[in-house]
Order: structure tokens, then sequence, then C-alpha cells
């Protein structure tokens, strides 16, 4: 596939690492999908991002002269994972990475069509788990397991460098949507967690810039995370019943385009606060639900 563009070449962010921005900027994407090429020689592709001719043809420009060994996907919403099918097709390289989607039982959360944010069309050659190593020219990239923002969801470690890749699980520009029922709060908090474990220096994120300070940054995300939910727990005590009502108060200076997001972000805490006897609802709970604080 070959095509004109005036695309920018890809950018050189540190020895191994080469970033390449797709063209798909938006309001939940930011400037647009962070595709990176990870090794020298013998390398991976990371977050591919859509299937953009423009955005393929950065890629193969970028890795000519080399062999793309791998494509990885961090998760299988369409700004990450579309383009991996054409790069295998130019190059014969191996898709691997998150597990295809599976859609969540019950079905919706009374929200948008969730499973038409997924790539359902995705289908990797290997299914990496926690753990699992993927040898490169340079180094190596293992898998992390990150559930929360998606069931699948996973991040990428390159230890030569102490960097991981982080998908849509951290990053510097906006906080993660969590959308039940795919998404988890309960996940997502315990996977913040299980990264400040870890010794990385330097996250990449699939949209934005890097995060140069992991540590301190992932203990920012968790007092936000606690706050949102204190405010969630102050607007039911007094008075608040439905998630449009929490919306209102909470998000009143946000952009209304991301109202929808932050209400699937609610529902996603008010599922936590459920599971932990601090919240009521009556029947399932979804966005028309109404909620309450429990007792006691």
């Amino acid at each position: 596939m070959r095509v004109e563009t005036s695309r920018p070449a890809t950018a050189r962010v540190s020895p191994l690492t080469r970033r390449a921005l797709a063209p798909n900027p938006g309001p939940f994407t930011h400037t647009g999908t962070c595709s990176y090429v990870v090794g020298a020689g013998d390398v991976a592709i990371i977050d591919p991002g859509p299937d953009d001719p423009r955005h393929i043809e950065a890629l193969l420009t970028a890795i000519a002269g080399e062999r793309l060994r791998y494509v990885l996907v961090t998760h299988t919403h369409r700004d990450h994972s579309p383009a991996a099918r054409a790069l295998r097709q130019a190059t014969g390289a191996t898709i691997a990475g998150c597990a295809p989607y599976t859609p969540r039982e019950p079905p919706g959360a009374g929200g948008p069509n969730l499973d038409a944010a997924h790539d359902l069309t995705y289908a990797p050659d290997i299914v990496l788990t926690d753990g699992d190593e993927l040898v490169i020219g340079g180094g190596s990239l293992v898998a992390v397991a990150t559930p929360g923002h998606t069931a699948n969801h996973l991040c990428f470690a390159l230890a030569e460098e102490r960097a991981l890749f982080t998908g849509d699980h951290v990053m510097a520009w906006a906080t993660t949507v969590i959308a039940p029922p795919d998404g988890s709060m309960s996940n997502y908090l315990a996977s913040i967690e299980r990264l400040l474990a870890r010794p990385d220096r330097i996250y990449w994120p699939a949209h934005g810039g890097p995060v140069c300070d992991p540590p301190r940054f992932l203990r920012a995300l968790v007092h936000h995370r606690r706050g949102r939910e204190t405010a969630i727990l102050r607007r039911l005590e007094t008075g608040d019943e439905t998630i449009a009502e929490i919306v209102a108060h909470i998000y009143a200076g946000v952009d209304e385009r991301l109202h929808p997001a932050a209400a699937m972000t609610a529902l996603a805490h008010l599922e936590d606060l459920i599971a932990r006897g601090l919240v009521d609802c009556a029947g399932r709970p979804v966005l028309q639900a109404r909620f309450w604080r429990r007792e006691g």
C-alpha cells in the first residue's frame, strides 16, 4: 500500500522508540492515536491505530529497511487496532496482544452501543497474557495485564528503557473513561495499584505526551478517583438519585460532548460503591437506574 501523504516523519523519542501520530484527533483521542515503533532492525509497532491509509503509509515508511516482527495491540477500541490487518498484509508481521473483545453479560448498561466502539474484526495470531515476553531488536516487550478501561487491556513494558506503553490505561492529557459493563472501576484501580509497584521511569500513552514521573502521577490519579467517589456520595446525600443529576452537578464545567462518557464513568464508580456496600440501587445498575446512599 503506497499513497501520497503529508504526515510528518515518525519522531524518535528514545534510543529504542519512535512515535507516529495518527490523523484522528477528537474529544476522546486528543491529538490522535500515538503508534510506537519499538526496537532496531527487528521491530514491533504498538497500537497501530485506525485503518487510515495515511497513517499506515507513515508507519511503513518509518520501518523501511527493517523487519516488522510484531504488531502489538493494547485493547480493541477502533482507534487502536484496525490498522494491524493492513500492516500484517504488507509485511507478514505477527499480530499479538490483547484478547479479542467479548461482549459482557448482561448485554449493555443502558448507555451507548459499546460494542460499536470495539474492533470486532480484530483477530490476533497470538493472544498475550500477563508476563508473556516478545524479543525484538535491542530488547524485549513484556505484557502487563491492566484491566479496567476495558476488560482486555494490556500494557507493554520495555525493561531496557524502564518504559511502559500504557495504551489508554494511563494518559497525561485526560483521565481514562471507564464504561461498564466492559470497563470496571474496581479493576481499573487495582491495575493502578499494580503499576505503583513497578520500576518504570516513563510512560508512553496512546494519546498525548509521556508521563515522566509515574509514581507521582499514579498517586494523583488515585486521589482524583477517590475525589470523584466522594463527590458522588455527597450528591446522593443531598438528594440526587440519577446519574443525569449527578453528572449535571459534578461535571458542570466540562465540555458537554464529554458528558456521555462522564455518565459511564459515574456508573462505574456507582458499581464499585455498590460492591463495597456504600450505595444501593433499584434493580440492575444502569444509566437510567435510581441510586441512594446506603445507611450505616
